[in-house]
C-alpha cells in the first residue's frame, strides 16, 4: 500500500462532497477561507479524470444561481453526496446564512442539475450529516439541525425509486447526537464512527461540553436496529471531519481533528467486519500532511485524497482557537492499494530523477501526467460521461 503521488493545483475545497462514476471523480461545493460564503451562488462542480489525473472544472458553475433557483443547488458545504445509476443526489449542507432540505440531482450522462419532487417525512434541514446507499435507498443520519439548534441522531431514507421520505423508527440504543461522523455501507449494514457529539454537565457555568466518542456503531438495516460494536485491535481516538471509504469489504478512516486535544490527524486506519477488529495501517510513499474536512474517494484500488484543511505552523496547542490559524488545501494525494510495477517504476524515475527519453510517448505521457501540477480549466463536456 503506497502513495504514489502528491499534485498541487486541484480545486481548493474544504467541506466539499465528493463521489466517483465510472473513471471520473465529481466534487460538489465546499468553501475556501476568504470566500464570500454569504453569497448564493450556483454550486460548483470539479470533475477529475482518474486516468490522466487531470482535473477540471465544469461548466454548471458558471451558471447564474438567480435565474436557475428551481433547479441549481447554491454554493454550500457540509452537505452530502450519494451515487444512484448514472446520477448525483446532493442533500442537506449550508452557507453562511442558511441550511437547505432541497434533494437536487447531478445527470452524469447529460451534465444538468434537476431538483426532483420529493414527498413524505421531509427530514429538517442539516449539515454535517453522513448519507449512505443501499439497495434503493438514501439513508442519512444525525448533523446539525438549525431549525431545531440541536444534533440530531435520527435516521431517515429517501426511496430514489419514488422520491418518498421515510422515518425509521431504530431500535436499539443508538449512538448519541452528533456531526461530522463518518457512516459506510458493508453489505447489509451501516458503520459510524467518531464525530462531535455534546454532552450536558451540572455546572453553574458551563451547560454543555463537546464530546469525541471512538465508538464503532452498526446499523443493521434489514431489521432497523443499532448496536454498539464489541471492537479489539488499534482502536483510533475520536475525531470529526474524517474520511471513510470501503476497500474489499473493509472500513478505512483518515485524518480529522479532536478539538479537545488540539490535534489535527494524518493516521489510516482500517476495521474488518469480519474480525471485529481495528489496525492502524503502516503506508509507504509521501503520507498526506495532517489534515481535516477533505475528501476520500476510491476508484478500483486507488484512494484520491484532495483538498481539506491544516493548521498552520506554530499554532499547533491545546486551547488555542485554531480555526483562524489553518490553510486550506488545492492538492491531491493518491493510495494505491496493489500498485503494479509499472506504477512503482515510474515512482523510481521521478525519485532518481532518471532520462525517460528512451520511453514509449505512452509512458512519458503517463509519467507526466502522474507528477505534473494541475492546472484547472473549464472544459465544455459532451453529452456522455466518458
Amino acid at each position: 500500500m503506497r502513495w504514489i503521488t502528491h499534485l498541487e493545483g486541484g480545486p481548493k475545497r474544504v467541506n466539499h462532497a465528493a463521489v466517483s462514476v465510472g473513471h471520473k471523480i465529481y466534487s460538489f461545493g465546499g468553501y475556501c477561507t476568504g470566500e464570500n460564503s454569504r453569497e448564493y451562488t450556483s454550486m460548483d462542480v470539479h470533475v477529475l479524470n482518474t486516468t490522466t489525473f487531470r482535473w477540471t472544472k465544469h461548466p454548471v458553475s458558471d451558471l447564474p444561481y438567480f435565474e436557475n433557483d428551481d433547479i441549481l443547488p447554491y454554493k454550500r458545504y457540509g452537505h452530502t453526496a450519494v451515487v444512484y445509476g448514472d446520477k448525483i443526489y446532493i442533500w442537506g449542507g449550508r452557507n453562511d446564512r442558511a441550511s437547505c432540505a432541497v434533494l437536487f440531482c447531478f445527470d452524469t450522462i447529460w451534465h444538468c442539475w434537476t431538483a426532483p419532487e420529493v414527498t413524505g417525512n421531509i427530514p429538517l434541514a442539516r449539515d454535517g450529516h453522513t448519507a449512505c446507499i443501499w439497495n434503493n435507498r438514501m439513508y442519512i443520519f444525525g448533523g446539525y439541525e438549525e431549525e431545531s439548534d440541536a444534533f440530531a441522531r435520527t435516521v431517515f431514507y429517501l426511496d430514489l425509486q419514488k422520491m418518498h421520505w421515510n422515518y425509521v423508527c431504530a431500535s436499539g440504543t443508538g449512538p448519541a447526537v452528533r456531526d461530522f461522523h463518518t457512516t459506510v455501507c458493508i453489505k447489509n449494514k451501516i458503520y459510524l464512527f467518531g464525530g462531535r457529539g455534546t454532552t450536558y454537565i451540572i455546572n453553574p457555568l458551563t451547560d454543555v461540553v463537546e464530546t469525541y466518542s471512538n465508538d464503532l456503531w452498526c446499523f443493521d438495516l434489514y431489521s432497523s436496529t443499532w448496536n454498539k460494536v464489541s471492537v479489539t485491535g488499534d482502536i483510533p481516538c475520536g475525531r470529526r471531519s474524517h474520511s471513510a471509504f470501503v476497500h474489499d469489504g473493509n472500513m478505512y478512516i483518515f485524518g480529522g481533528y479532536n478539538a479537545l486535544q488540539g490535534k489535527h490527524f494524518n493516521d489510516l486506519f482500517e476495521f474488518s467486519p469480519s474480525k471485529l477488529e481495528w489496525r492502524k495501517i503502516t503506508t509507504f510513499g509521501e503520507v498526506p500532511c495532517e489534515r481535516r474536512r477533505q475528501s476520500c474517494v476510491l476508484v478500483g484500488n486507488r484512494v484520491f485524497l484532495f483538498g481539506g484543511t491544516s493548521p498552520l505552523p506554530n499554532f499547533y496547542e491545546v486551547g488555542q482557537d485554531i480555526e483562524d490559524k489553518l490553510i486550506d488545501h488545492n492538492d491531491m494525494h493518491i493510495l494505491d492499494f496493489s500498485p503494479s510495477l509499472r506504477t512503482l517504476c515510474m515512482g523510481v524515475i521521478k525519485k532518481y530523477k532518471l532520462d525517460d527519453s528512451i520511453l514509449p510517448d505512452i509512458l512519458r505521457m503517463d509519467l507526466k501526467n502522474m507528477f505534473t501540477p494541475n492546472k484547472i480549466n473549464i472544459v465544455r463536456p459532451s453529452s456522455s460521461a466518458g
